[in-house]
């Protein structure tokens, strides 16, 4: 019985890693561990049902940042972004890498529309990055730093949805904790990402690369590049419509009122016609659901693993063999949760499962509730870069293979392993030392 969680979750990475959905592969995996417990197919699905109701809240916040993030999109503000890198950035390689971090920093809080300004942003720069012979990979790390980063340290946007569930991890299996120590927790392991960005962007990538299919072409000058766009009230609204979110959802600490009412806001003060907010809606729910679908049924997948009592009793065997030996007990559930989420690919559909598995093994191994935090947070944001299925590493390849110049598994997966899943299992151990 106590192989039924590791046996479990082994399938349902090894059916992720063969590309079979990542949704039906935790269906599978959640009636597996439900028959090898001894329950029917019934009782476990009625037992995954039931788990799934948990994270309702914040699949639902998932759907309505990406309406959020589809209507901003459709004001054409991001063109102006374009337009600034372009004539401003043009041949300042490394500034132009820590830039568009920093716009894929914004993504993720202050204006949360994820991966969506992806294939908006980055196209209209691809000639310009072969003519200063900027290495893609790069680009890849750059914007995988700013899908990832942001979550782990900054409790806003999806960062609130990612450290609340932590804190509901944490608080459901037996410790307590605050959201604020949640953000203190996490602080640590997002320093390992900056290591890691620093040296990707100033060490690692820094020579000149030339593209793929090179050929002789005048030089691009910049204002070809883009459409001109005229900053007017339809953008300003936008604007007022974004700070409106994030004040309310900072008041709120509710992702789903802050969502809520920037497009709400987009409509009321005519940034958007109403006629169109049908298909933002339908557009926001088609960007979102896959990964909303994926928490609620990785929340669904713990619930079994939970009520079936194979939890509790490899929670038993991992103490007898891991006993109150600290280190060795960090450095396997940082191991643990990087195969997990590898495999499932969003840290955000990990955290409910390795949190029930967690708490109870820090708590006898006599990890205070901060580090524990840590090692939570940690382990399922590990594995996000790197993994060929994960938001993090798709996004940035949708944009970069836009001409077809770009591969995702050498291109994106592997330099995003490198640079952060490193950096974050050492930063992540270090903090679950010392917190």
């Amino acid at each position: 019985m106590e192989w039924v969680v590791l046996l479990a979750v082994l399938l349902m990475t090894v059916l992720c890693l063969l590309k079979v959905n990542v949704i039906l592969s935790i269906l599978i995996s959640t009636i597996a561990a439900g028959l090898m417990s001894g329950l029917g197919f019934t009782d476990s699905v009625k037992l995954m049902v039931a788990g799934m109701g948990d994270s309702a809240n914040t699949a639902l916040s998932y759907i309505l940042l990406g309406a959020f993030a589809v209507a901003i999109n459709y004001t054409g503000i991001t063109k102006i972004l374009v337009n600034f890198i372009i004539r401003i950035l043009t041949g300042k390689k490394t500034i132009m890498l820590f830039a568009l971090a920093g716009v894929a920093c914004l993504s993720q809080n202050l204006v949360p529309v994820h991966i969506a300004f992806i294939p908006i942003l980055i196209p209209p720069l691809l000639k310009l990055f072969d003519q200063m012979r900027m290495d893609r990979r790069a680009v890849a790390v750059a914007l995988t730093f700013g899908l990832k980063a942001p979550y782990i340290m900054i409790p806003v946007g999806f960062g609130l949805v990612f450290q609340d569930l932590i804190l509901k991890g944490v608080n459901s299996n037996g410790a307590e904790i605050t959201l604020h120590e949640v953000t203190l927790s996490m602080l640590i392991p997002g320093a390992g990402m900056i290591v890691g960005l620093l040296i990707g962007i100033l060490f690692t990538y820094r020579k000149d690369k030339d593209p793929k299919d090179t050929v002789k072409e005048n030089k691009i000058k910049p204002e070809d590049l883009v459409e001109e766009v005229t900053f007017n009230k339809q953008h300003l609204m936008t604007i007022i419509a974004i700070i409106l979110a994030l004040i309310v959802q900072i008041i709120t600490q509710d992702l789903i009122l802050g969502a809520l009412t920037g497009i709400i806001a987009m409509f009321v003060l005519v940034a958007l016609p109403f006629k169109v907010l049908d298909r933002v809606m339908t557009e926001g729910i088609s960007m979102m659901a896959t990964i909303s679908f994926i928490i609620l049924v990785a929340a669904g997948f713990a619930n079994v693993l939970q009520k079936t009592g194979a939890i509790g009793e490899l929670v038993e065997v991992s103490i007898s063999m891991l006993g109150d030996n600290k280190p060795l007990t960090a450095f396997v559930l940082l191991l643990l949760g990087l195969i997990i989420t590898i495999g499932i690919g969003t840290s955000f559909g990990t955290i409910p499962i390795i949190a029930a598995l967690f708490v109870p093994i820090c708590l006898a191994a006599g990890f205070s509730p901060l580090a524990t935090a840590s090692l939570i947070g940690t382990a399922g944001a590990l594995g996000d870069a790197g993994s060929p299925a994960s938001d993090s590493t798709l996004g940035p390849t949708s944009g970069l293979n836009a001409d077809g110049k770009h591969d995702h598994i050498w291109g994106t997966c592997v330099p995003t392993f490198i640079h952060y899943n490193i950096p974050l299992f050492i930063f992540g151990w270090i903090a679950a030392m010392v917190l």
